[in-house]
């Protein structure tokens, strides 16, 4: 199945990366980005939207359906935010976006990118891990075709790529010794993306990706 997918954070380190995997993938046929400012990239497959405000997706609706995939890269930090806050601009954001996309495309595999340690449970005392929980948890319930929970640890980041975080700049030289130590909580970039394109077409038995899950979900044919 040729795939059209939806990107969302693309001028983020994650939604880059995901974008540039997309661009390349010979399944995927077309890409529409979804930004509050452009992207600066250009290519045959691709359509950019700029929308500023995500809890209203009304003035762009119409150009929603069609899409058999969404790959929702966008997220905040939850450092300096307060849980009221930070569940606003994380769960109700997602959830207003994914109910819509469940409604208008019930052919949609949905991938959402949390993180390593979020917690199913909702309970626990890490505010971020609980409200993303909530968050995985409520997308699981929706009436798209499939969706994934993509938790990744450290990510490698992409070669060449413009939105690299400082952070993962600077360490990018410790990724051969972190892949030793620590196998299952590092992963790269690109296999992330890898895995969100070969999820469209492959019946990975489980919804919640953790490392070890997402790199061989991108080793898949």
């Amino acid at each position: 199945m040729k795939i059209k997918a939806i990107i969302t954070g693309s001028t983020g380190m994650v939604g880059e990366g995901v974008l540039l995997e997309c661009l390349k993938h010979p399944d995927v046929e077309q890409v529409l980005v979804i930004n509050r400012k452009p992207c600066g990239v250009e290519h045959p497959k691709l359509k950019e939207i700029v929308h500023s405000d995500f809890f209203d997706l009304t003035p762009i609706e119409n150009q929603l359906s069609g899409y058999n995939a969404c790959y929702f890269c966008l997220g905040v930090t939850s450092v300096g935010k307060r849980e009221e806050e930070y569940k606003r601009l994380t769960y109700d954001l997602t959830m207003h976006a994914a109910t819509l996309l469940a409604g208008m495309n019930p052919d949609m595999v949905f991938c959402y990118v949390t993180g390593a340690g979020t917690d199913s449970s909702e309970r626990g005392k890490s505010m971020w891990a609980r409200v993303k929980g909530k968050t995985e948890n409520d997308i699981l319930k929706l009436p798209f075709r499939k969706a994934f929970m993509f938790r990744p640890g450290y990510m490698h980041p992409t070669k060449g790529a413009k939105n690299t975080q400082k952070y993962y700049r600077a360490a990018a030289w410790l990724y051969p010794v972190l892949k030793r130590v620590l196998p299952n909580h590092v992963i790269k970039l690109s296999d992330l993306g890898l895995a969100m394109v070969h999820s469209v077409n492959t019946d990975y038995p489980k919804s919640i990706l953790e490392v070890r899950d997402i790199i061989q979900l991108a080793k898949a044919e």
